[in-house]
């Protein structure tokens, strides 16, 4: 290891937003860690990295520019799926972390939603800052292969390349096989690639604090928590039925059980129709502790395809069921016909 009359090592961050912000949900909803990633952890992790690679004191090693790059929705867009609370907690996280973002607008091609210009513009922050900067090490989050020619381009400028990088596969809702592999091109022309996936799962066993630290220790906060004044002066419920509410029009408050639990969506039973929800429904609690067949509140919305779907989804404690009460479940829906909102 040097010592202190070493060069500091000047470390660029740069994000692809929205390959960051998957690799989160995985870790969340299909990971046995059930949580999500710490981007303050994360950094943390960063400059330990490259103090090791570098061969220097992890003091030396400092962020000194870190900058976040992601398609993003309107504003309009944002609200009709409930999105406006999600995108405005990131934004929070990533300047109390002195993190820049830089936003372009998702467009819609074929009827769906597409990212596009975020590899270049990316490209572009980074080489510019490298240069004038001096950044000795750029640290690449993504993995996509249209990063090669910004990777080779840092090369000849002398700038190191370390590649954040994970590997994994699982079912989606749908029962589809979902894949995330750093493309080959990018492993074979940065400097420091770090198989993270590996890196993760060592830590299970391992117990170090720097990759325990990577995972974010409380729940999300929900979008409309109540205050605690609120919930004091507000007007008492109406008594709660003793079994399920059938659903009404927009803004009726129902009740009934959780069926189709996947990967951060799931079902309330409602017929004819069962109600989509996501995590962005619950208002309250981890989506993570729900299980099928947990009883829920929630009013009645409608998504962006004029669908009607559970908004405000809490779990509450089961009725007691009277003998003369009969109701039955229905069926699980079919998840391969049934409409999802993404």
């Amino acid at each position: 290891m040097n010592q202190m009359n070493s060069p500091l090592i000047r470390v660029g961050v740069f994000y692809d937003g929205n390959y960051f912000l998957k690799i989160s949900d995985y870790y969340y909803f299909q990971h046995e860690r059930k949580a999500r990633i710490s981007l303050e952890g994360l950094h943390e992790f960063i400059r330990h990295q490259v103090a090791e690679e570098e061969d220097v004191d992890v003091r030396l090693a400092q962020i000194t520019d870190a900058h976040f790059f992601r398609g993003r929705l309107s504003a309009t867009e944002a609200r009709d799926k409930d999105r406006l609370f999600h995108d405005r907690l990131l934004d929070d996280i990533l300047m109390n972390l002195g993190v820049s973002t830089h936003y372009m607008p998702l467009k819609t091609r074929d009827g769906r939603l597409q990212e596009k210009g975020i590899d270049v513009w990316l490209s572009l922050e980074a080489l510019e800052l490298a240069l004038h900067k001096t950044l000795d090490v750029v640290v690449l989050i993504a993995g996509d292969s249209d990063y090669v020619p910004l990777i080779r381009k840092l090369n000849t400028v002398g700038t190191r390349v370390m590649l954040l990088n994970w590997d994994f596969k699982y079912e989606d809702f749908k029962g589809e096989t979902r894949v995330t592999r750093a493309s080959q091109q990018l492993l074979e022309q940065v400097t420091y690639p770090v198989a993270m996936h590996a890196v993760i799962d060592r830590g299970l066993t391992a117990q170090d604090e720097v990759v325990e630290a990577l995972f974010v220790s409380q729940s999300e906060p929900a979008a409309f928590a109540p205050s605690t004044m609120a919930a004091a002066t507000a007007a008492p419920k109406p008594a709660r039925p003793n079994g399920p509410t059938a659903a009404g029009p927009v803004g009726t408050t129902g009740m009934s059980t959780i069926k189709n639990l996947k990967n951060g969506f799931g079902f309330v039973v409602m017929p004819p129709n069962n109600l989509f929800f996501s995590y962005a429904d619950l208002t309250e609690g981890d989506f993570n502790d729900l299980r099928e067949g947990d009883w829920v509140e929630f009013t009645v919305g409608r998504n962006h395809r004029d669908e009607d779907c559970a908004r405000n989804v809490r779990k509450v404690t089961a009725p007691q069921l009277s003998e003369t009460d009969d109701y039955e479940p229905e069926s699980e829906p079919d998840l391969q016909t049934v409409p999802v909102e993404l």
